[in-house]
């Protein structure tokens, strides 16, 4: 129950912020929609980004290990 009311106050707040920013007249429910709607679409889209950008270190990585991994090979072992 107190993660709900948790996210009831940070939508309220977000959706307050985001309706002053906007210069947008909304009643209090609305308000408290658009700002939990907002949180939960920047999470999702947040989490994308990393899950991405993660995925690209490891490929970099990957792709850099196996060039050391070369570079020792002809370096010591295709002799």
């Amino acid at each position: 129950m107190s993660l709900f009311l948790l996210i009831l106050i940070v939508g309220a707040a977000a959706g307050f912020l985001a309706t002053r920013f906007m210069r947008v007249q909304t009643d209090v429910p609305t308000t408290i929609a658009l700002g939990m709607a907002g949180a939960a679409v920047s999470w999702f889209v947040l989490r994308l980004i990393a899950k991405l950008a993660g995925s690209g270190l490891m490929f970099i990585g990957a792709v850099l290990g196996a060039m050391a991994l070369i570079w020792i090979w002809k370096t010591y072992i295709s002799r």
